[in-house]
This record gives C-alpha cells, sequence and structure tokens, in this order.
C-alpha cells in the first residue's frame, strides 16, 4: 500500500489583494482533493479571502471550509503542534514559537517561491537553506520547465473546463449569477465578444476601449467592481461595460473560460488564464527599475507567441504606452495616427492575426499541460525528503 500523504500548514500573508491568497487557496484545495492530511491554512487578511471565497467568515478566526482549517493569523493566533510539512508562501515567516515546535516535530519546511519563467528560478528550484537550531528550509520554485516545481492544476481541470463549454446554458447561468442584466447577457449569448478585465489600476482603459469599439465585431466587458472604474465612463453603442461582484474562484475560471479575451494581472490569474486556452493580455505587477518588464520577456520567451502579441504584452506593460516599442518587423502600422498600443491592439483583435493569438493560447495551454503539476512535484519532493528537517 502507498505511505499516507502528509499533513500541512500553510502560512499566507496577503500583500497583492488576492494574488497570494489566491495561490495559497488553489494550493489547499488541491493538497485536499490528492488526499494529503489534514490542511491547516493560516491567513492574515480574511477580508481579502472572503471575496474570492463566499464561505470565508471574516470575524472568525478558526473555521473550516471544504475540509481545510482556516486560522487567521495575528498575534494572538492559537499555537497548535506543527503538521508534518510547514508551507510558508512568499517568505512569509512562521512566528517564532511555531517554528521553535517545528524543530521538536522536525516537520519539512518549504518556502513556495513566487512564478518566474527566468532561466535562474531552474537552478534555485528545491535547494536547501540550513536555519538556526538544525532544521532546513528548502526553496520550492514554481516554474514552466521540467527542472522547476511546476504549475497549480487540479486533476481533470481541462475535461472539466471542456464539458461546461459544451453546454452554453451553463455560461447563462454564470451570467444571471453575477447579476448582468438579461440585456447585456443577451447580447453576448448572440455572439458579441466577451472581455474579461482584471488587471491593475494603471492600465490603459482608453486604448483597450478604443480597440474594442467595433461595429463589426461589438463587445461586452466585464470588470469586477473597483478594478478599472474608469471603463463606466468610455461605454458606446457597441462597447458596453458590465461592472460584477468578486466570485469564488471556480466561478473567476469559468469566466475566463467563457471569454474571448482575458486580461488578468499578477500570478494566480495568469495561470487560470493560461489554462483558459483563450487569448490574453497579461498585466504583471509593476517593480522598481522595471524588473517586471524582464520577467516579462523571460515569460514570452517561453510562451511562444508570434507576433504581434509579444510586442502587445510589452506596450500594456510598460510605463507609458506612448513610449512603448515599436511595432514588429513585418507588419505594416495600421492606417492614420495613434499610439503604438493602440496599434497593437487593433493589428491583435484583426484577421488574420486573431485566429493566429487563439492557435497560440490553446497551444500554449495543452504543451504545459502534459506536465506533471505543482501539487504532484509537491507531494513527490515531501516523499522524497519527509522528515529530515
Amino acid at each position: 500500500m502507498a505511505a499516507p500523504l502528509p499533513s500541512f500548514d500553510i502560512f499566507c500573508r496577503v500583500i497583492d489583494n488576492f494574488g497570494d491568497i489566491g495561490v495559497c487557496w488553489r494550493l489547499a484545495r488541491q493538497l485536499a482533493q490528492a488526499g494529503a492530511g489534514p490542511m491547516r491554512l493560516w491567513v492574515d487578511d480574511l477580508r481579502s479571502f472572503a471575496r474570492i471565497e463566499g464561505q470565508v467568515s471574516p470575524g472568525v478566526a478558526e473555521q473550516t471550509v471544504e475540509g481545510i482549517d482556516i486560522v487567521h493569523w495575528t498575534a494572538h493566533a492559537p499555537s497548535p503542534q506543527p503538521h508534518e510539512v510547514v508551507v510558508e508562501a512568499f517568505a512569509c515567516d512562521p512566528p517564532p514559537g511555531f517554528v521553535a515546535r517545528m524543530r521538536q516535530r522536525r516537520s519539512l519546511w518549504i518556502n513556495l517561491e513566487y512564478l518566474s519563467a527566468e532561466d535562474w528560478v531552474q537552478d534555485c528550484h528545491a535547494l536547501p537553506s540550513p536555519q538556526a537550531g538544525g532544521l532546513t528550509k528548502f526553496f520550492f520554485f514554481p516554474g514552466f520547465t521540467e527542472a522547476t516545481g511546476g504549475l497549480l492544476r487540479e486533476a481533470g481541470l481541462l475535461d472539466r473546463q471542456r464539458a461546461w463549454q459544451a453546454r452554453p446554458a451553463l455560461r447563462r447561468r454564470l451570467l444571471d449569477g453575477i447579476g448582468m442584466p438579461d440585456a447585456l447577457a443577451d447580447k453576448l449569448m448572440d455572439g458579441w465578444r466577451q472581455v474579461f478585465v482584471f488587471c491593475y489600476g494603471h492600465a490603459p482603459a482608453d486604448a483597450l476601449a478604443h480597440a474594442l469599439d467595433d461595429r463589426d465585431a461589438p463587445s461586452v466587458i466585464i470588470v469586477p467592481q473597483g478594478v478599472l472604474p474608469a471603463l463606466r465612463t468610455l461605454q458606446t453603442d457597441t462597447l458596453r461595460v458590465f461592472e460584477s461582484p468578486f466570485v469564488s474562484q471556480d466561478d473567476f475560471d469559468k469566466l475566463l473560460w467563457s471569454s474571448d479575451l482575458n486580461i488578468v494581472r499578477g500570478e494566480d490569474s495568469l495561470l487560470r488564464a493560461t489554462w483558459a486556452g483563450r487569448p490574453f493580455i497579461w498585466h504583471i505587477y509593476p517593480q522598481e527599475e522595471q524588473a517586471h518588464l524582464v520577467k516579462l520577456d523571460a515569460w514570452l520567451a517561453r510562451a511562444g507567441w508570434r507576433e504581434p502579441v509579444p510586442a502587445l504584452m510589452r506596450a500594456w506593460n510598460a510605463e507609458s504606452a506612448q513610449a512603448g516599442p515599436s511595432l514588429p518587423a513585418g507588419l505594416p502600422p495600421p492606417g492614420g495616427p495613434g499610439p503604438v498600443l493602440d496599434r497593437l491592439l487593433s493589428t491583435a483583435l484583426s484577421p488574420p492575426h486573431w485566429e493566429q493569438w487563439r492557435a497560440d493560447a490553446l497551444s500554449l495551454r495543452d504543451r504545459l499541460a502534459t506536465q506533471d503539476s505543482l501539487v504532484q512535484r509537491l507531494l513527490a519532493f515531501c516523499a522524497e525528503h519527509g522528515r529530515k528537517g
């Protein structure tokens, strides 16, 4: 018989509103679905957590959701016996007293790092870091190659996606569930283009609206409330905007599955857009000295997009759309003046580039889905290093 899977503590500090807890909640759920032992998730911001998981009560210090124990991580939090494996997400440092008990328990200590496509991640993945008192912390780097920790992906995800997409009535039920007026939902079901926008607040709303305002291909933009308020002021007869409530992770995925174009931010949403297999733009988290653009280029090099999509991604993430890159070689600019981002968006949305973008999105999804998931690689790592802390 196979050895039982270990129990887990997962520590999460919410830095980027939803990205950190989004990753940790998916990790906890996927570990539980894989049959891992008791699961405890420590979160310092339950209000942000509750916006993406309606079963979480922000005012309850200890609760259980989907079989996972959730603890509000504060200075006054309880101090239980650590589980066999302790995962600190993004170097959030478990409390010293808890770490002392980890030494007694000889827990396996893992620092789950941020996702990156840069080459150095392969060299640093799974490296040990000796800690005071005899424990060893291991660095676990998610990534896009076999030499990394892999990507979060539920078992059977693509089969469930295809089954859901094959039933249009489920899409209409989703639109009704987020409160979309019948008139707008009817437009989408009749063939208007659906665009889902979950970006940072400094995104170039004007350029997006200008590119989508097309009488031959009218659009409905779905944007969570408060994410990009400027879009409300840019509506026309052929470009409508619906501000949706925040939804559960499962419904978030379904919005991505049913949209023609997705614009996403951060790490968790990047992966969900990838698994959706639809054209998307990644609004990467901005960093000082534009270090985020180096990370963007590393990801673009691995993703395999054909132009004009890489140039579009760079322009979207540039400090100023006016200062973005030039059009790629071989693509004549559309007629008339306009910022580079406007031209790139219009080009990418026009045939045959749109069909090419769609094909590349499916190719990226299917290629990455052949690899073992992050949870599979994490459990294999735990089996190899268990009780060696």
